[in-house]
């Protein structure tokens, strides 16, 4: 297979003092090239496979544009710690309307996320945290090839059922690390061994034993590639230098090295970028990119990203995905592609969450006449049946209800066989486990309190 290189245009016969001539000239004109090449950097960040199709000023050949748009950039980028093998920093520009974005990252991703509805509570708060991990891991693992429906793998993690095959250890260990990161190492600093320890949960009864936790050697040859077009678009660097690298990641990621500050969702995402061009194991490289984004930001009190499952939303456009890495490594190291496409995809998940935060509000509004009822039932069962009303079919077991309502056994045991009392859910054998499905009789609770 040979290495996929990135369309360029010929800059050869670019005249550049011409172009600096024109940059200055127009810098203040009004639909002048200084104006046309920052559309170049926003609402998305373009390559040249898109700029060479925009509307140019005339006088100007296509490839005399795109090195004036490069001469800009340079000139805007900042210098990362990320450096390639070939020993050449990567760079990223704080492009327009980044300052604001993270301004309402700030504003709505810590504590405040709850302020703006009265309808949800802040018991909610760990059953929301426990959704948004369990969907990440799903995604996370369906992002590296696992082979499931998202539907089958919510009900073998709510299940807590033994996994069966590939696609299911990969599910379960990705779940088990994301929960480990809430739970655990987000209350602490990352280390070399914290990185090994990560990577096997993700990778045990996956990869052999002595590749789980340790670094590849250069013999393994570990590429990104795709074989049915027989391309390769990512050699991972020889195991010296990414030995070098992960210490100095690590620095980095505890933030003990001194530089100038940069915002925990860029630095995140550069942690993100940073594994994922070192590749530093045989496999399990990109779930931990992921896994290590996820703990920087919970670190760093942002904790309202584990509502937000990020890998749900980048597995919607995982082609773009792809090239984000590409033209981030090929174009000059300018990182800015990776950055731009990751926060695009934050924001889509936090307008995903606030869509899911109404419908918990409105869903929360019905609970309350429920609760208001003679039924005197408790949250949980009422949020249970609400659930079993509208998707037909479903059912529970105690250790979902446990998993989803962080309560006890003997407190799920106790939900389940008050409302199996009442005729609301009824149990059925099935192997092992109980399971409870809904009866007609929660359609006519639902009827019967007008909901």
């Amino acid at each position: 297979m040979e290495i996929y290189k990135i369309p360029k245009p010929d800059l050869s016969q670019v005249d550049n003092n011409k172009i600096l001539k024109i940059i200055f000239e127009t810098h203040n004109e009004r639909g002048g090239l200084f104006e046309l090449i920052s559309g170049t950097m926003t609402p998305d960040y373009l390559y040249w496979d898109k700029v060479k199709h925009i509307l140019i000023p005339k006088g100007l050949t296509r490839e005399e544009f795109w090195s004036a748009v490069k001469f800009i950039r340079k000139a805007q980028s900042q210098i990362t710690p990320i450096i390639s093998d070939i020993k050449k920093p990567f760079t990223w520009i704080k492009l327009p309307e980044l300052e604001k974005f993270l301004h309402n990252v700030d504003l709505n991703m810590g504590g405040n996320l709850f302020m703006f509805s009265a309808d949800i509570d802040e018991k909610s708060r760990y059953r929301f945290i426990s959704r948004g991990i369990m969907e990440e891991a799903i995604a996370s693992s369906q992002l590296e090839g696992a082979n499931t429906t998202r539907q089958a793998a919510k009900k073998l993690l709510l299940e807590g059922r033994k996994p069966k095959g590939h696609s299911e250890i990969m599910i379960v260990n990705n779940h088990e690390a994301m929960q480990a990161i809430e739970n655990d190492y987000k209350e602490k600093d990352i280390s070399l061994t914290g990185i090994y320890e990560l990577h096997s949960m993700l990778t045990k009864d996956i990869l052999p034993v002595a590749e789980q936790g340790i670094f590849r050697k250069d013999e393994d040859k570990i590429v990104v590639d795709d074989k049915i077009r027989g391309y390769i678009y990512h050699e991972a660097p020889k195991i010296y230098f990414v030995e070098e690298q992960m210490k100095e990641l690590i620095k980095f990621a505890n933030d003990q090295k001194s530089e100038p500050f940069v915002h925990p969702i860029i630095k995140a995402t550069m942690i993100h970028f940073w594994i994922g061009y070192l590749h530093p194991f045989t496999d399990g490289n990109g779930r931990l990119a992921r896994l290590l984004f996820y703990w920087y930001l919970l670190k760093n009190n942002y904790w309202a990203f584990s509502y937000l499952p990020i890998s749900k939303i980048i597995k919607k456009s995982v082609v773009a995905y792809g090239q984000a890495y590409l033209y981030s490594e090929q174009d000059d190291q300018d990182m800015t592609y990776f950055i731009d496409y990751l926060v695009k995809k934050i924001k889509y998940a936090m307008d995903d969450f606030d869509k899911f935060l109404e419908e918990k509000a409105k869903d929360n509004a019905k609970m309350n006449k429920l609760t208001k009822s003679t039924h005197n039932f408790n949250n949980r069962q009422i949020q249970l049946l609400q659930y079993l009303s509208q998707k037909e079919g479903e059912t529970t077991t105690t250790k979902s209800h446990m998993t989803i309502y962080r309560v006890t056994k003997a407190t799920a045991i106790k939900d389940l066989r008050n409302l199996a009392k009442e005729g609301y859910i009824a149990p059925q054998k099935s192997g092992k486990f109980v399971l409870y499905s809904g009866t007609d009789k929660i359609g006519q609770l639902f009827t019967k309190n007008n909901i």
